[in-house]
């Protein structure tokens, strides 16, 4: 009878520490609850609130309406400035940079400093690089003229008249969709042969076919041999709006000191990307030697890669990106400052209920939790108008204007967030006075 009596009592131990162990993660799964229904009561109340009092809500969130927009927009601006910047303008094709006469130049002075001591770069100077620099795969050089171009009794003005070497199509990003760019032969012999952009055909052969017809540049004739793929624009400016001769031929016709003329540019494609900068350097050590230049002395010449271009660009709008930033956190504040009053209104409209809910036991921090919510989500809600107010700006920027707009989606959380927390500050002082109040003071309150 003994071993029976032991079973029976290990089995009641066991269903009594079951017991426990339930009434214990009951427990934990209420407060659970509790604490999950105590945050969604809160956000419940500002929803409510913001729906309740729409002017009201409204003045109050336009401060962060519209810094939320601004932010979006400016960056959205940015962002699709700085990709139409290195794909459109910086993009000089893949492990090429330029030697020129002209560094890139941001004032005057410097500009004139160089016209006078820069000389133009010639061909003896685009044999040199081409003969002797070993980290090059390729080299080419081209120069820019502007003429005006006449096909039968059409006419077109400030034509970019580029002067360039057979192999320059393989090493800038321009490609030809019809036809084919001239032989190396045509180049030696000083052909008159023309790849022309999309913009001539558009205007001068929209019916037929250009390939071997004849259009004039300053009163010489050319044949079209090829048409170049079509660019499109770079800030509302045509990029088809060009004619590819060869170099020689240019040369021939209108002489390396024509008045248009600023020089050749030679283009050096690196073999690799990893000795790109050594390249570089190679071809400046090449070119201070051909212009006998001591350790001392400023280059006589220019180096343009795409990195010096996006440089520029950053240097331009990084100051006017951080200003309309500075701007955004204005706002941003003002809307704070707002929530914060409004937020001590509330408070001060709901001591009766504050008192009320302390005296069935309410703690601290609940009425602390739930006005920081509460103001949380007001700005959230600020935060979220200002999204969308912002997608339809952009879309609208977008469609009617050549204004590249770009909105990544990490900036979008990012105002979002940043909205929220803005409201949880400045709500913060609110809260902690809601929590401070006495209760038996509080129920006094007038309802």
């Amino acid at each position: 009878m003994e071993l029976p009596s032991q079973l029976t009592r290990s089995f009641t131990l066991a269903l009594n520490v079951s017991k426990e162990s339930f009434r214990g993660n009951a427990r934990l799964t209420l407060m659970k609850f509790r604490r999950t229904l105590g945050l969604r009561e809160p956000a419940v109340i500002a929803l409510e609130s913001l729906w309740s009092h729409k002017l009201r809500s409204f003045l109050t969130l336009l401060g962060v309406i519209i810094a939320v927009t601004a932010l979006i927009g400016v960056v959205s601006a940015v962002n699709g400035l700085n990709t139409y910047v290195a794909e459109r303008l910086a993009n000089f094709g893949v492990n090429v940079f330029y030697v020129t006469r002209f560094p890139i130049i941001t004032n005057a002075k410097d500009f004139l400093e160089a016209r006078r001591h820069n000389r133009k770069l010639d061909l003896d100077d685009f044999d040199y690089l081409r003969d002797h620099m070993v980290l090059a795969e390729d080299v080419g050089a081209q120069d820019w003229r502007n003429k005006d171009v006449r096909s039968g009794n059409q006419n077109i003005d400030d034509v970019t008249i580029r002067g360039a070497t057979p192999n320059i199509i393989d090493v800038t990003t321009d490609k030809v969709a019809r036809g084919r760019f001239f032989s190396e032969t045509e180049y030696q012999h000083r052909a008159n042969v023309a790849v022309i952009g999309n913009d001539l055909e558009e205007r001068f052969f929209r019916t037929v076919d250009p390939l071997g017809k004849t259009i004039v540049i300053g009163g010489v004739p050319f044949e079209v041999v090829g048409i170049a793929e079509k660019n499109g624009t770079a800030f509302g400016q045509s990029q088809d709006n060009f004619v590819y001769l060869p170099l020689t031929t240019v040369l021939k016709v209108w002489g390396q000191e024509g008045p248009d003329s600023q020089g050749l540019w030679v283009a050096v494609k690196s073999s690799s990307p990893g000795v790109m900068e050594q390249a570089k350097d190679q071809a400046r050590a090449f070119m201070r030697a051909r212009r006998h230049q001591d350790f001392n002395e400023k280059d006589a010449f220019g180096i343009i890669s795409s990195e010096s271009v996006t440089g520029l660009w950053n240097q331009i709008f990084g100051g006017l990106a951080n200003a309309s930033i500075g701007i955004v956190s204005i706002f941003l504040v003002i809307g704070g400052v707002v929530i914060m009053n409004i937020m001590l209104a509330t408070v001060t409209e709901r001591t009766h209920e504050i008192g009320l809910r302390k005296s069935v036991g309410a703690r601290k921090r609940d009425i602390l939790m739930q006005f920081v919510v509460e103001s949380s989500v007001m700005a959230a809600m600020g935060g979220l108008f200002g999204v969308l107010l912002a997608v339809v700006v952009t879309q609208i920027v977008r469609g009617l204007t050549a204004m590249p707009m770009r909105t990544p989606l990490s900036i979008v959380f990012f105002a979002l967030a940043v909205s929220t927390i803005v409201g949880l500050f400045f709500g913060l002082w609110p809260a902690i006075k809601a929590a401070k109040l006495d209760p038996v003071v509080a129920l006094r309150a007038e309802l």
